[in-house]
């Protein structure tokens, strides 16, 4: 016999339905300001920040009295002591070999590294909600939603990541919850509302094959109470939480990003390049304002031609999709040195850069096994 299902007509199967709305309630929307957006996708908008005046341009500096700073020549008991502490952090490596090579030669050779960061702020709206719980609703009645880069909001520290979201202020609407229908609970999809399923066990025979006794699973039945919505064949809806509405409203994300710009003079010395992007080195001039400007005559040309590049693909890159709050750019000086040494009838190199003596050995003599890496 069917189940009377009279009690449950309130109750609907909505499992192939949306999640969530793929636009916002009409009625908000006509009352919402549409000024600034300038893409609007199905549930969010962006919007341009407002064009703010340049500052003046830097003066130009001269560089003589930068270049003129030098970090510690490397002698041979420095070099021996950095291939000493390297040695000692690699399981497999012999120290013996360290400390008895003989130095022939110190070639050391400075490089630069500019690294530029543009600290920006950029704005989305989007639609979300959230179980309406009777509280107060703060819509278009009581006053027109601001304009998004009106909103003031605390900014974190600069150069410092965050994101963070906001509710706009006049912006709520409560609808009926879309996903029941406003009834709070639907129907269960495991058990189609019946509250019970086939038992797993004997396959709804009431007994296992070949055997004379009823199925102990479900005592005889042929089903079993449904796990899903434990027996009462409807659950309570996940998106209003069972409150029947919803409050509606415009989220505003905003995103602080550190966008990163690095360029590092090429190396006239055999060490690889992504080891001396990452070397520490020696600051020797820092610009920190809301907008800098590219290097001019460095000696170095390519420093100068790098820091017009990166000043110009951060300000492409930015300029139509967020606020640029801050701008630094540094130079750096790392030092690195080539020994070239002579061990048991054989002649070869390692490197020492950075500031803090990190080593690179091409072909270490003294190795116990494959077990450590040369890095």
């Amino acid at each position: 016999m069917d189940r009377d299902l009279s009690d449950d007509d309130s109750v609907v199967d909505l499992s192939f339905e949306a999640e969530s709305p793929l636009a916002p309630p009409a009625e908000l929307l006509e009352t919402l300001p549409s000024c600034d957006w300038v893409l609007q996708g199905d549930r969010h908008q962006i919007f341009f920040p407002p064009s703010e005046t340049a500052g003046r341009p830097q003066e130009q500096r001269c560089w003589s009295s930068f270049l003129e700073h030098r970090v510690p020549v490397v002698t041979e008991e420095v070099a021996r002591e950095a291939l000493l502490s390297f040695v000692d952090s690699k399981c497999c490596y012999g120290s013996a070999a360290a400390g008895d090579l003989v130095i022939l030669e110190l070639k050391q050779q400075n490089l630069c590294r500019y690294r530029l960061e543009t600290f920006s702020e950029s704005r989305i709206s989007e639609w979300t909600f959230q179980p309406f719980t009777n509280h107060s609703v703060d819509g278009p009645q009581r006053g027109t939603s601001p304009r998004l880069w009106d909103i003031k909001v605390q900014v974190p520290p600069m150069f410092q990541e965050d994101t963070r979201r906001f509710q706009v202020p006049h912006s709520s609407l409560v609808k009926e919850c879309h996903k029941c229908h406003g009834r709070g609970r639907y129907k269960c999809s495991g058990c189609h509302g019946a509250g019970t399923v086939r038992c797993s066990s004997c396959s709804g025979a009431k007994r296992k094959a070949k055997s004379a006794r009823r199925c102990q699973m479900c005592s005889g039945s042929g089903r079993r109470r449904c796990s899903t919505c434990s027996g009462r064949g409807n659950k309570t809806c996940a998106t209003c939480k069972g409150e029947k509405k919803l409050l509606h409203f415009t989220q505003l994300v905003i995103a602080w990003k550190n966008s990163l710009f690095e360029f590092v003079s090429e190396p006239q010395l055999d060490c690889p390049g992504e080891l001396l992007a990452k070397a520490r080195g020696e600051t020797l001039f820092k610009d920190e304002n809301t907008t800098v400007y590219p290097i001019v005559d460095f000696p170095l040309r390519e420093i100068s031609l790098a820091s017009r590049r990166g000043i110009s693909e951060h300000s492409a890159a930015l300029a139509s999709r967020a606020r640029v709050l801050q701008q630094r750019q540094t130079l750096e000086l790392i030092p690195l040195t080539e020994v070239r040494y002579w061990y048991q009838g054989k002649t070869d190199v390692y490197y020492i850069y950075g500031t803090d003596h990190q080593v690179y050995v091409v072909d270490y003599p003294e190795r116990c096994c494959c077990g450590c890496t040369i890095l």
